[in-house]
């Protein structure tokens, strides 16, 4: 199986600060990303990917962001047994994210 490419929040938010465009997809439930998400992040709860799949762009990169890291990772590896290879899972989660604010 592919290695799950890995992003530190510091490199995210290095980059979002620098004005990049990076996609990303929050993965975490409603009630969750009703306490704040990531500005720009889009939000497709994780039981809903398979059904969305098709939201998904498969021409640039892909940040997977959940709480802590566990969930988006296994999104990864669901996404890349389904053909998306550009998936990046955010390493730490928004708890790593609210640990450097």
């Amino acid at each position: 199986m592919k290695r799950i490419p890995q992003m530190e929040t510091s490199e995210l938010r290095r980059r979002l600060h620098n004005g990049e465009q990076v996609y990303m997809i929050d993965v975490r439930e409603d009630e969750e990303v009703a306490a704040g998400m990531i500005n720009g992040a889009k939000h497709i709860p994780m039981g809903e990917i398979p059904a969305r799949l098709d939201e998904i762009p498969r021409n640039e990169e892909v940040v997977i962001i959940c709480r802590s890291g566990g969930r988006s990772q296994h999104v990864c590896e669901f996404l890349n047994h389904q053909g998306i290879h550009n998936v990046i899972n955010l390493k730490g989660g928004m708890l790593q994210w609210h640990e450097e604010e």
